[in-house]
């Protein structure tokens, strides 16, 4: 069974994603190590310092949304997204992509790519 799986995924050459219903699909979902006001912290995913929300940008969105566009920002809730689907674009480069449910997952939407440094300075 799994030598036909293996030619049936070698057959698909590109794939267009595109988000249901109440759905979004964003892609530079925020990872790995991150710089802020010139200190590395390493990548903290599958640790309790990594539950926080992360900024992805939009890749599409369903249908009836109307508050958010493509290319936008979004804040998402810590957890509150799929597992990650590489799909292969016209163009034959891989995207990551993920899915968001709107507007329950979703803190906020910025147009310009957000500044990791400007919401990781919070003290107390």
């Amino acid at each position: 069974m799994s030598c036909h799986l293996v030619t049936l995924l070698l057959k698909v050459k590109t794939m267009k994603a595109r988000a249901l219903k109440g759905k979004v699909l964003v892609t530079d979902l925020e990872r790995g190590s991150r710089v802020v006001r010139g200190i590395i912290i390493p990548d903290d995913n599958g640790k309790s310092e990594g539950i926080r929300p992360r900024w992805g940008r939009v890749y599409s969105v369903g249908e009836d949304i109307v508050d958010i566009k493509v290319g936008q920002w979004i804040l998402i809730e810590n957890g509150r997204w799929t597992r990650m689907l590489k799909v292969k674009g016209d163009d034959g480069i891989d995207t990551q992509l993920w899915g968001v449910e709107w507007p329950q997952s979703v803190m906020l939407v910025s147009d310009e790519d957000p500044e990791v440094e400007i919401f990781s300075v919070f003290t107390s």
